[in-house]
């Protein structure tokens, strides 16, 4: 029971976020559902995770806490009839292509924060290291 109600929401996380790749192209939809939704997007179908799987417990905080809820927070953005038309086109997409896209832009969002956070570490950490 509980296992099919999270496989359920799975699925329907899942949807959401080829929902949101429709809406951020759908004219009616607000620009800052589009903006947030374009970020959401791609990061949700990047294949790199921010948090790298690998590391223990953290690894899937991305997978299971902040992407889901950044999909919720940017679908109650989207207006109801604009989710509704990007929902159905959604299920189509996911029953003909079998699988979700995968973004190049998502993948290099992801490896500029870790570009930017490497960069601050090494300013905060090792930089003052170094002139001692």
């Amino acid at each position: 029971m509980m296992f099919e109600r999270m496989r359920a929401w799975a699925r329907q996380v899942k949807r959401d976020g080829v929902t949101l790749w429709f809406a951020a192209q759908h004219p009616l939809t607000p620009w800052y559902a589009k903006l947030l939704g374009v970020f959401v997007v791609a990061y949700a179908l990047s294949p790199i995770d921010l948090i790298p799987d690998f590391i223990p417990v953290l690894g899937y905080v991305d997978d299971v806490i902040l992407l889901p809820a950044l999909i919720w927070l940017t679908v109650r953005l989207v207006p109801a009839p604009v989710l509704a038309e990007c929902r159905a086109k959604a299920d189509e997409w996911m029953k003909t292509s079998g699988a979700k896209p995968t973004s190049k832009v998502g993948a290099v969002l992801v490896l500029a924060v870790w570009m930017l956070v490497t960069f601050a570490l090494w300013q905060w950490a090792v930089q003052p290291w170094i002139r001692n």
